[in-house]
């Protein structure tokens, strides 16, 4: 088994790609090792010391580490943790598959607008952004303000807030005139 890795935006991430199917549907955010009891590859890699968050994708795995660990000492960890996990058999996730969709935070008077937010987030940015190894999730819509949830590498990252900002809230200005401005959320 061969596992690729690529940098990301954040530089306490990476972006394990280990060359066959990781989630069939959704994501799956670990920001914890408590958070990954229900997942034995997450709790394989958070056994790794330095490592403080795992985030699943289709076909990556993203890892954020501490800042005070380096990649160069625990990147092999990571790397035996995934091959392990793959060649044991065991499945992904235990239980209750993954989350990955978005909230309904909102005024039902807002349905349709919502449904635009939605559709572009799903078309144009969140495809972008699990490039990058991470996801961000519509979290609800009040008064114009659009609230949404960075996960994997996207959260934490140096350049979230520009992403947020100069990528995303134009583009949902551009198409969708009721949006004023895009706010991130906590999980």
């Amino acid at each position: 088994m061969f596992i690729q890795t690529e940098s990301t935006p954040n530089p306490a991430t990476l972006k394990f790609l280990p060359g066959r199917a990781v989630l069939d549907v959704g994501t799956a955010d670990f920001p914890s090792a408590e958070a990954a009891s229900k997942s034995p590859l997450a709790s394989r890699i958070f056994a790794v010391p330095g490592v403080t968050g795992v985030f699943f994708g289709s076909d990556f795995v993203t890892v954020t580490k501490a800042e005070s660990s380096l990649w160069d000492h625990i990147k092999p960890a990571i790397l035996g943790a995934i091959m392990e996990h793959y060649q044991s058999g065991a499945p992904v996730m235990q239980g209750e598959a993954s989350g990955g969709g978005h909230a309904s935070n909102h005024a039902a008077e807002d349905d349709d607008i919502v449904r635009q937010i939605k559709e572009l987030l799903d078309t144009r940015v969140r495809p972008a952004v699990a490039q990058d190894g991470g996801d961000i999730t519509f979290h609800g819509f009040d008064r114009g303000v659009v609230y949404l949830h960075m996960q994997g590498a996207c959260a934490g990252c140096p350049s979230s807030t520009l992403t947020l900002k100069m990528g995303i809230e134009n583009l949902l200005r551009h198409y969708i005139p009721e949006v004023t401005e895009v706010r991130p959320v906590a999980a």
